[in-house]
């Protein structure tokens, strides 16, 4: 297993780590809307893993592996919820206190269920001011040890699980997935999927999906080189709202050959009723982004064995209320 970066060993060994703490989430198949598409299309159901996204993966693998003395200090994170709530929840479990920096804008839910969990909460506005300063600045003076949601060894090595249990699932109906796309915020998810199919399945294709206006990954897997979003946008998508790609991420979607694919607000919404109609769940917006771009053909899917990721639930019941009913 690698030092300074993710890889297939240090997945391995995550996958063993949070079994029997995370759940193993479903993969979800509508026949009817294989038949609308032309493919046959898998949902992976993260919105039913532990606090509604797969963030306690890489939460929980990630605390479990501090020692006795950073978990009598406590842990540190930033998020928009929900890496909060993974954070939250695996420190409770670990035994140890979790402080979270969650943006002004934060979905009231989010703010709820990270509070219940047992986590104290400090806000920030993500338009003016530095969470990674604010951050630091915590850490330093309180001496908690930083779990960054992405910039994470064994976070990033704790989603890549999503990736081993959608390849055995595939295997298990003896197909192997053509396409493979997930959310891509920071990258962490993605990368780690991406790790997991070039060793099980590398003739998988893997694709970030994005909201318009924050599409970084996109845009820097084009470029070659990372850029950065330029904040001047709104998107329900808060989940994956993030400046740009991580450190430790993007040299991982660089080295695995990942692409880009980049949805409109008015297709997240209609991936979040296609997701409650066939598949009967709840999906929030940024959790949503993946099923949007294939749903709208952002590559060809034709006649192909396509995932999903659904990354996550948590999504604010006032919004989803509007969702369902078409009111936008």
């Amino acid at each position: 297993m690698s030092d300074t970066a993710p890889d297939f060993a240090s997945i391995q060994n995550a996958a063993q780590t949070i079994r029997g703490q995370a759940a193993y989430t479903p993969l979800l198949e509508s026949t009817a809307l294989n038949e609308t598409l032309g493919c046959r299309l898998f949902l992976k159901a993260e919105m039913l893993q532990k606090t509604g996204s797969f963030k306690f993966r890489g939460a929980f693998n990630a605390i479990s592996r501090l020692t006795k003395e950073q978990l009598a200090k406590g842990v540190f994170a930033y998020s928009s919820g929900n890496h909060a709530q993974g954070v939250a929840l695996a420190a409770k479990i670990m035994g140890t206190k979790a402080t979270i920096l969650m943006p002004e804008d934060t979905p009231a839910i989010k703010v709820a269920n990270t509070k219940g969990y047992g986590a104290k909460v400090l806000t920030f506005n993500r338009k003016t001011e530095s969470r990674e300063d604010i951050g630091n600045a915590i850490c330093a003076r309180e001496g908690l040890a930083f779990i960054k949601p992405f910039d994470n060894i064994n976070v990033v090595s704790g989603q890549g699980t999503v990736g081993l249990e959608i390849i055995d699932q595939l295997a298990e109906l003896g197909m192997q997935a053509d396409i493979i796309a997930a959310p891509c915020g920071g990258g962490g998810l993605v990368s780690g999927i991406a790790i997991a199919a070039a060793k099980n399945s590398p003739a998988t294709k893997i694709f970030t999906a994005e909201p318009e206006n924050f599409d970084d990954a996109a845009r820097s897997l084009v470029a070659g080189t990372r850029l950065s979003n330029s904040g001047d946008h709104s998107s329900s998508c808060d989940a994956i709202l993030t400046p740009m790609t991580g450190e430790i991420t993007f040299p991982l979607l660089k080295q695995y050959g990942v692409n880009g694919l980049v949805v409109t607000e008015a297709e997240v919404f209609e991936a979040m009723r296609i997701a409650f109609s066939y598949f009967k769940v709840v999906i929030e917006p940024g959790g949503a982004v993946a099923l949007a771009a294939l749903l709208t053909g952002k590559t060809a899917t034709a006649g192909k064995i396509i995932v999903a990721v659904g990354s996550g639930g948590n999504v604010d019941p006032a919004l989803y209320c509007k969702v369902l009913s078409s009111d936008f």
